[in-house]
């Protein structure tokens, strides 16, 4: 009777984690990847030890480049650790636990380039506009719709700025004074 209970509570404990690791996969694009890749994330995420690539691929049915692959990018946006232990030859890899964290790098990382690059272009634009409202040769009314480009543009860089100030206290973890991490109502 107990290895029916035993047997029985083991199908209850996959139903339910096989349920999140689910939900992981089709929620894992906000972090722009694919569900194969969540659903590895969800499957190390209930493993008690560090997997191989070997023992991944095993667990998920993926090919072992696929399995690399998705590993790779999962290390790339900081969602799983490479871990050593002694006396084992192959990487071994853990889901990193710490949510919170997972998020405020997965944040900062896509946030910073994406900044980066609508600044460098907003600010190269603002430098042309402003030499073309200084050319004579250009007719008011384009200078004019010039006008209310920079300024659209000056908006964008505030905002722009703003947002890096926001990534900033992600960093520092400083927003975790304003937004406490566990709701203690």
């Amino acid at each position: 009777m107990d290895v029916n209970k035993n047997m029985e509570g083991k199908e209850q404990l996959e139903v339910a984690r096989e349920r999140v690791i689910d939900a992981i996969a089709q929620n894992i694009n906000l972090y722009g990847v694919t569900d194969s890749i969540g659903r590895l994330y969800g499957m190390l995420l209930f493993q008690e030890k560090p997997m191989t690539l070997d023992e991944m691929k095993e667990e998920l049915g993926m090919s072992k480049t696929s399995m690399s692959t998705s590993v790779r990018t999962l290390l790339e946006l900081k969602m799983v650790d490479k871990v050593w232990k002694k006396g084992v030859r192959k990487d071994l890899y853990k889901a990193e636990d710490d949510w919170y964290q997972t998020f405020i790098d997965f944040f900062t990382i896509k946030w910073r380039a994406g900044v980066s690059m609508n600044v460098y272009a907003m600010e190269k634009s603002l430098a042309e506009l402003n030499k073309m409202i200084n050319d004579e040769t250009i007719s008011d009314e384009i200078k004019e719709e010039a006008k209310k480009d920079i300024e659209k543009l000056e908006y964008a860089l505030e905002y722009y700025s703003w947002l890096n100030r926001f990534v900033d206290s992600l960093e520092s973890q400083e927003i975790f004074n304003f937004i406490p991490k566990k709701d203690n109502k």
